[in-house]
């Protein structure tokens, strides 16, 4: 079984940073894609960041500049720093990961979520 468990949202004032970390575990043979997603209330969630598993990295143009998305392939880790935080990013942020799992003459590549983690921004 896979889990992703994220880490390190709170509250922190208008200007200030946070660091998110997700770890993936369980029957893993690989992971490729891994990202951060975020839903604020009453929003769709929406795409913060990705990295590939070779390092390619792309971002949502309002977090361009602000927010830093990288990886360990060792620990099956994604982290996401955060600077320069503005009251409308607060939100529930999710971790989502490509990973791949079955067995080692069948493996296919399944989505898995994190629970989030609440990031909350005060002006």
């Amino acid at each position: 079984q896979v889990q992703l468990v994220e880490s390190g949202g709170g509250l922190v004032q208008a200007g200030g940073s946070l660091r998110l970390s997700c770890v993936a575990s369980g029957s893993i043979f690989g992971i490729n894609t891994m990202g951060w997603y975020r839903q604020a209330p009453g929003k769709q969630r929406e795409l913060v960041a990705g990295i590939t598993g070779g390092g390619i990295t792309n971002y949502a143009d309002s977090m361009k500049g602000r927010f830093t998305i990288s990886r360990d392939n060792a620990k099956n880790t994604v982290y996401l720093q955060m600077n320069s935080l503005k009251p409308e990013d607060t939100a529930v942020y999710y971790c989502n990961a490509q990973i791949q799992i079955g067995t080692l003459w069948n493996r296919r590549t399944q989505a898995y979520w994190g629970q989030g983690t609440q990031v909350t921004v005060s002006s």
